[in-house]
């Protein structure tokens, strides 16, 4: 499976599980609902910085972001 398509699915899963929406999450991260989406659905990639943010957020680790053991 594509990197990004993986890496859309575990960011999906952990923010289900912290209970938040699509659109609380884009407003946490000062973009719009159909930008984060884009990052759910593996269209856009994402960078560095936003990782990090992400990871902060829904309190998990790059790791465990990208399903690494």
């Amino acid at each position: 499976m594509e990197l990004a398509k993986k890496l859309g699915e575990n960011l999906k899963e952990a923010r289900r599980a912290k209970g938040y929406t699509q659109k609380e999450m884009a407003s946490k991260l000062f973009m719009t609902q159909q930008q984060y989406s884009r990052f759910e659905n593996g269209v856009f990639e994402l960078n560095y910085h936003q990782i990090l943010a992400l990871c902060e957020i829904l309190d998990i680790t790059p790791n465990d972001l990208f399903d690494i053991s």
